[in-house]
């Protein structure tokens, strides 16, 4: 493992120059994209969309206090739109208030729970430009990881559950499975962690998220985890900071927990300290 640590470092180091000619693109792209949603709500502070992609391009510009009081003021003007609290919660999570988190991701679950499921769309596209997740997804999604980010794992067990059951596609199946084979097994029920994974397939074809589909495959034995362990040498810092906190915690499952650490301090140096999985690991 120390040997991994070395070459992830290496390697993060040979990546900084193209990452920060990307890094100034995208900024350059959102800024432009935050103004003209900005300009959308200037002209109409009561529109409602407007509000909420304004968020959104504050969010991916790592400006998460902005972004959670235009959320903030969107939802007094528009309280039963379940968007809102989604976004709060999302960007609480994003400043580490686990806690706040959980409280308003519920009060959106508790909005969306007699209303039918809807596509959201995405911010920043994948490849095929197609959405793969849902309103009742993703707040599910983060009100589970708000959870466990507290070490509540049972909770998030269940509310990873009715995420996996609204999944509709492969990308927001294996998310959501990967994170309740963790979840479970920490909380002990090791049964229900592999039961989990059992819809999992190698067959599968994913638009995204492929590292959750391939973390998922590894626990039930499908993949081999060392090979995944390898593939963050060449990885940016999500990706590398994904494979290496769902291996950590694997580690601890197993009850290694000098190795789970190592792998926590990898997924730390890799950067990316927005991203889940180095949320995750600091948590740890």
């Amino acid at each position: 493992m120390r040997a991994i640590l070395i070459a992830l470092s290496s390697a993060i180091l040979c990546l900084t120059h193209s990452a920060s000619a990307q890094s100034n693109d995208f900024t350059a792209t959102q800024e432009a994209l935050l103004a003209e949603a900005q300009g959308a709500l200037d002209a109409d502070p009561d529109d409602a969309d407007a509000a909420v992609w304004v968020g959104r391009r504050l969010g991916y510009l790592g400006r998460y206090d902005d972004a959670v009081a235009v959320y903030r003021d969107g939802w007094r003007r528009h309280p039963d739109d379940a968007r809102f609290p989604r976004h709060i919660g999302h960007r609480l999570i994003s400043l580490r208030r686990f806690n706040e988190a959980a409280v308003v991701l519920q009060q959106a679950a508790d909005l969306m729970a007699a209303r039918p499921n809807e596509t959201e769309p995405d911010g920043l596209p994948n490849e095929a430009g197609v959405p793969t997740s849902t309103l009742k997804g993703n707040i599910y999604y983060h009100l589970a990881l708000a959870h466990y980010l507290q070490e509540d794992f049972a909770r998030a067990a269940t509310v990873w559950a009715q995420a996996a059951a609204v999944a509709a596609n492969a990308d927001a199946a294996s998310a959501s499975r990967y994170w309740l084979y963790l979840s479970r097994a920490r909380a002990g029920d090791m049964s229900g962690a592999e039961s989990a994974l059992d819809p999992v397939s190698g067959d599968w074809e994913l638009l995204e998220n492929h590292d959750y589909h391939e973390l998922a495959l590894c626990f039930k034995g499908a993949a081999d985890c060392e090979v995944l362990a390898a593939r963050a040498l060449s990885s940016e810092g999500v990706a590398a900071g994904t494979l290496l906190y769902g291996l950590g915690a694997n580690a601890l499952i197993d009850g290694d927990t000098q190795k789970a650490n190592e792998f926590f301090d990898a997924a730390l140096a890799a950067g990316a300290s927005a991203s889940f999985g180095y949320i995750a690991a600091e948590a740890e």
